[in-house]
């Protein structure tokens, strides 16, 4: 009878696999052989750091892995982003290496891309939700042919894996511009310049003369979800006071922006006019003094207190 074992489930995770304190002390070349998997014993519930008893050295030249806890949640698939915990322990030493756990229950969110460690990877997707999963792997196959000597773990090293998987959600992907139904614009606003089919600038020469209101005008009405407020936004966007002739900030040539919305974030008319849009949208934005930077304008951007802004903004996700 296999003597790893576990008890019940409850708890909430997180992984990161860089930037962790150590534990365990480093360990030197080991010659291949020792206990399987099963002469391990793991105690705890699902969810809480583990009590690992080892009983000699472990072989980790052939991987093994077994489900300790079965859990009743939805199947992780690669891609996703999973909430979970993990204990790693050195199968030669008998000692622990690395363990996410903390004394406040806190988690890490980790999105199953190929950048993170292959045997995580392998201990997550095709479980479940609520499964406290084993495995057991050699060093060169967990991290290597170097091993990972910043947590103790030599290149001849087995490696004990135990990992807690506590929730998960499916990926939102970035969207790469607008994608919708074509809107016509108001009348009232300014019209987009675009240079190989990058914006560079807004011109104001057919558009109204700023209200001191707070208005916006769809461009593309997205066919993603609606943008609700506490999310986080992922956009491209160029602003550019009334008349200017330059806008003040971009970021179509670079990386979109991340920030929350509708939580005091950023100014107000983008908390006030992009909630509730839908993802994929491209809107202009009218923003008088009052929901911009207010009397004090921003001086680093060269706004005025006075400046009404122009916004055109691209909505490529909310999460």
């Amino acid at each position: 009878m296999s003597r790893v074992r576990s008890a019940a489930l409850s708890g909430v995770l997180t992984l990161s696999l860089l930037g962790l304190a150590a534990c365990g002390s480093g360990s030197s070349d080991t010659e291949e052989g020792g206990q399987p998997l099963s002469s391990v014993t793991i105690e705890g519930k699902q969810g809480e750091e583990p009590k690992v008893t080892f009983d000699g050295r472990l072989d980790g030249s052939t991987e093994e892995t077994d489900v300790l806890v079965e859990g009743d949640g939805e199947t992780v698939a690669d891609g996703d982003t999973v909430s979970a915990n993990w204990w790693i322990g050195n199968g030669f030493t008998e000692k622990e290496a690395q363990s996410t756990y903390t004394k406040d229950g806190a988690t890490q969110s980790v999105e199953l891309s190929d950048e993170i460690l292959p045997f995580l990877r392998e201990a997550m997707i095709g479980h479940k939700v609520g499964d406290r999963v084993v495995l057991l792997t050699s060093a060169e196959e967990a991290y290597g042919e170097s091993g990972n000597p910043t947590i103790g773990i030599g290149n001849k090293d087995a490696v004990l894996a135990v990992v807690d998987i506590m929730d998960r959600s499916e990926t939102v992907p970035t969207l790469d511009g607008p994608q919708g139904e074509e809107k016509e614009p108001a009348s009232w606003a300014p019209t987009l310049i675009e240079k190989d089919g990058v914006i560079t600038g807004l011109d104001f020469t057919d558009a109204h003369k700023p209200t001191g209101k707070l208005i916006a005008t769809t461009l593309v009405k997205g066919d993603g979800a609606k943008v609700k407020s506490g999310q986080t936004l992922t956009v491209d966007y160029l602003g550019q006071v009334y008349d200017a002739k330059q806008p003040f900030d971009e970021s179509y040539s670079g990386e979109p922006a991340e920030f929350p919305i509708g939580v005091g974030q950023v100014i107000k008319g983008w908390d006030e006019r992009l909630v509730g849009r839908t993802v994929g949208s491209r809107v202009i934005l009218e923003i008088p003094p009052a929901d911009g930077y207010g009397k004090t304008g921003n001086e680093q951007a060269g706004i005025k207190g006075t400046d009404t802004l122009f916004f055109v903004v691209d909505i490529l996700k909310a999460s």
